[in-house]
């Protein structure tokens, strides 16, 4: 029998190419960081950035006699998930030792759920744009589980941060024992458009946590990550070969490691080629996939129930208590949206990329009307949040406030050009905006009379552009509307001071 040589890696088989032979399938585990105040198993605080190795104690470093303790507020952040994903709550469930070796582990096992977990069988719908239109697709949901997350290593003295060519590495413990759900999908059938079914999957489900309240999902952070598996199979046949890309951190980049792995995988299985089951890592740079450690073995991992801890016994009382208490998750508010603020498909998808669809939610609540509201956040608040590198709720200025600036320009206190210094002056964090607006003198020249007399100053030293005016050619107000808004700080409401000039040259 004659082998086929080996594909090189990076041969690529064209996308259109490769979903016209196979069919890919996906799956995809996300770990989701909690946003508890303290870890999973002990009273230490899980606030981001803070010294290495300072957030730490004898339970989460695993030192002998230390005893874990279960948060509590992690177990109801994990149900909470679950109810949302549409999940049975388990009436019982346990936790286990996943036991294996690496430094980033310090007890060197992960207090895990393994057979038994806490949430299973749900699902959750995502809305895929296509050539041919949205398309609908229930992503079902095998488990969502509770663990606690490792330390972090840096490699050190490379050009990559991998450890190969690294000089040395450095081990920061404090993120270990930070609580940590896991969602694991079933095998998902997305046929062609695969890659933008995980990215829609994965936008789904970190805004269906934003609204429950349980993490800040900030995948540049790491407190949402998410692995995901591919595999490619002639139509009618059996699932092929997975691997599994690690820890791909944008929605972006979800999207490119599963468009890779298929043209990827599509160019081996053509050349007579076998997949090999192994994890891989996303490259930002160039979009590819290189390859990580193989699994054409499976690892044992001498899961055993942990003796240190009760099982999870959650009352049917307490489960429906939670699922009462659920907000409105993002499908609802999108419908809501839709009906009662009259948005277009197009205008809730603009609003989801830009990560402002909350805030607009919450600035009409404030009082703002529906168009106003998309508006600041859309334009000029969403640029600003992009030229300082920061989402568009952290920009330092409240939906309330937004809500107020609007508020201010329909009442005639503020143009449009002083609404967008006044928010510039808050962002910057000068004040309220009542104080800003008091303090920089910001608010609209109402004196009838100094306007009147940069009008009559203005038709004075424009002697050109009134004649034409007065001759008919209203393009010609330019000069002496300039000339108004120049004399009184542009602090004169324009369309005010545009009527007055009409009705001064005779053509109101």
């Amino acid at each position: 029998m004659t082998v086929a040589p080996p594909t090189p890696e990076g041969t690529l088989l064209s996308y259109d190419d490769a979903v016209s032979r196979y069919e890919p399938v996906i799956g995809l585990e996300t770990h989701v960081e909690l946003g508890t105040q303290s870890k999973m198993f002990c009273g230490c605080p899980t606030a981001f950035g803070a010294e290495p190795n300072t957030q730490v104690c004898p339970v989460c470093l695993g030192l002998p006699g230390s005893l874990p303790v279960v948060n509590e507020a992690a177990v109801r952040f994990a149900a909470m998930i679950g109810l949302a994903l549409h999940c049975s709550i388990a009436p019982y469930s346990r936790f286990a030792r996943k036991n294996y070796f690496y430094p980033d582990m310090p007890k060197d096992y992960q207090i895990s759920q393994y057979d038994e977990p806490l949430c299973v069988d749900g699902y959750l719908d995502v809305e895929v744009a296509t050539p041919e239109g949205p398309q609908s697709v229930r992503v079902a949901i095998e488990r969502v589980h509770l663990e606690e997350d490792t330390g972090k290593t840096l490699h050190v003295g490379g050009a990559t941060g991998r450890i190969h060519g690294a000089t040395h590495s450095l081990v920061d413990y404090n993120r270990a024992g930070i609580p940590l759900v896991e969602i694991v999908t079933r095998p998902v059938e997305a046929g062609r458009y695969a890659p933008e079914v995980a990215r829609a999957y994965v936008t789904e489900l970190r805004e269906l946590l934003l609204s429950l309240g349980v993490s800040d999902v900030r995948m540049e952070q790491g407190s949402l990550r998410c692995d995901a598996n591919l595999s490619l199979r002639r139509p009618g046949q059996p699932y092929g070969t997975r691997t599994e890309t690690k820890n791909v951190n944008s929605l972006r980049s979800v999207e490119r490691a599963v468009r890779h792995e298929v043209q990827r995988q599509a160019a081996i299985l053509e050349a007579g080629g076998r997949i090999r089951q192994e994890t891989r890592h996303f490259q930002e740079g160039d979009g590819t996939t290189k390859p990580g450690r193989s699994k054409e073995e499976a690892t044992d991992y001498r899961y055993f129930p942990e003796p240190d801890l009760v099982p999870l016994a959650p009352t049917a009382e307490w489960v429906e208590e939670l699922r009462a208490g659920l907000p409105e998750l993002p499908a609802e508010r999108r419908r809501r949206m839709t009906e009662e603020y009259g948005y277009t498909s197009l205008d809730l998808e603009q609003m989801r990329g830009a990560g402002v669809l909350e805030l607009v939610q919450e600035t009409v609540a404030a009082g703002a009307s529906p168009d106003a509201a998309r508006s600041w956040w859309m334009n000029d608040l969403a640029a600003r949040a992009n030229e300082a590198g920061l989402a568009p709720g952290d920009l330092g200025i409240s939906p309330a406030e937004v809500a107020q600036v609007v508020e201010l320009v329909g009442r005639g206190t503020l143009t449009a050009a002083l609404a967008r210094e006044a928010v510039g002056y808050v962002v910057a964090g000068e004040g309220t905006v009542d104080q800003v607006v008091a303090a920089r003198s910001l608010a609209v020249v109402q004196d009838d009379a100094a306007i009147a007399a940069a009008v009559d100053a203005a038709l004075a030293a424009e002697p050109g552009a009134a004649d034409k005016v007065r001759g008919g050619d209203t393009k010609a107000l330019g000069p002496l509307l300039g000339h108004v808004m120049k004399a009184t700080q542009k602090k004169a409401d324009a369309r005010a001071v545009r009527q007055l000039l009409l009705e001064r040259l005779g053509q109101a």
